[in-house]
């Protein structure tokens, strides 16, 4: 049907580019098809690929995924191959060009991607961590819809990430036992923390000055790192975390399906194992797992681990009155 489309429009005067466009398909796929005989196209199509290719024996899991998902990025696809079969040593660029050839094959529509920019100073070793924040709806294996929430954080410089999810909002206490796990995590901690002005761990603003709350006031005041407050949505100041968070949604988290939150962390960290950690970064021409190994270095070492349950736990605020006094009860 394809190769019938191309000729008839053609006939019809269309240009190359007209054509590509009402069909969906690439300029080269519409020369290709304009080139060849009909009996040619049936043979083509009898074996669309042509020779072998590396992705072939996985070609019924790609286009069962495609049709499912149509939005998938080749990404997606070669994350969720490597989850599958962990032995599968296969690159970027293969996967990419194979995908594209089902996609025009199949008549399998992609939507466009617009690329986030990332308007970060880069941040010297050690120096900086980004926090944030998101939610996804996703799919249950008993066909139900539930809302997650996660964290994520990045190192600045290497790009290396942590995450952690919940099925429930997050309150203050989980916030600073996911940095805890964080700091476990990475090794260390950085000079400095970057957060949006989240609820979770600030109350108030006064000329200026950020007034954390005080359970969030007193980890840091343990933990001794400075804390950098910004506005939401603000690429000058947390750019890079925006965007972990947009690919932790879109490449881990897009149509997956959940089980229930103890396995979907589990499969979030095998994820950055193998894909968020690993993958060349588009901004630095790295992966950030191999220039972890020297920022890890540069990161100081954190003191004991601290019990939340008994060390902030117990804070409660007080209002003191103008005599300096302090109501213990009424």
């Amino acid at each position: 049907m394809l190769y019938v489309e191309i000729q008839q429009l053609y006939k019809r005067k269309m240009k190359i580019a007209q054509i590509a466009k009402h069909l969906k398909v690439t300029r080269g796929t519409v020369y290709k098809y304009l080139n060849m005989s009909f009996e040619e196209a049936q043979e083509y199509l009898g074996n669309p690929l042509k020779k072998p290719k590396k992705l072939d024996p996985y070609k019924d899991w790609i286009v069962a995924w495609l049709e499912e998902y149509p939005h998938l990025s080749a990404a997606q696809i070669q994350d969720w191959l490597i989850e599958r079969y962990p032995d599968l040593v296969i690159g970027e660029s293969t996967v990419r060009t194979y995908v594209k050839e089902i996609r025009e094959i199949y008549q399998i529509e992609k939507k466009a991607i617009v690329r986030q920019y990332e308007a970060v100073p880069e941040q010297p070793m050690g120096k900086q961590i980004q926090v944030d924040w998101g939610e996804t709806r996703q799919k249950t294996t008993r066909k139900k819809e539930v809302k997650l929430y996660f964290i994520a954080f990045v190192l600045a410089h290497s790009r290396y990430k942590y995450m952690e999810w919940q099925d429930r909002p997050f309150t203050t206490k989980d916030a600073i036992r996911c940095h805890e796990n964080a700091f476990r995590f990475f090794g260390g901690r950085t000079e400095e923390i970057v957060y949006d002005q989240d609820h979770l761990l600030s109350v108030s603003e006064n000329a200026g000055d950020i007034v954390l709350t005080a359970e969030f006031q007193a980890y840091v005041k343990d933990q001794k790192f400075r804390v950098h407050l910004c506005r939401k949505a603000d690429p000058e100041s947390k750019g890079m975390i925006e965007n972990v968070v947009k690919y932790i949604k879109g490449n881990f988290a897009d149509s997956r399906v959940f089980k229930d939150i103890e396995d979907w962390n589990e499969r979030a960290l095998q994820w950055l194992e193998r894909t968020g950690n690993k993958n060349v970064h588009n901004t630095t021409k790295k992966s950030p797992v191999e220039v972890f190994l020297v920022e890890k270095q540069h990161l100081e070492l954190v003191s004991s681990l601290l019990s939340n349950e008994s060390t902030h736990a117990g804070i409660i605020t007080r209002n003191v009155g103008k005599d300096n006094t302090i109501r213990f009860a009424d």
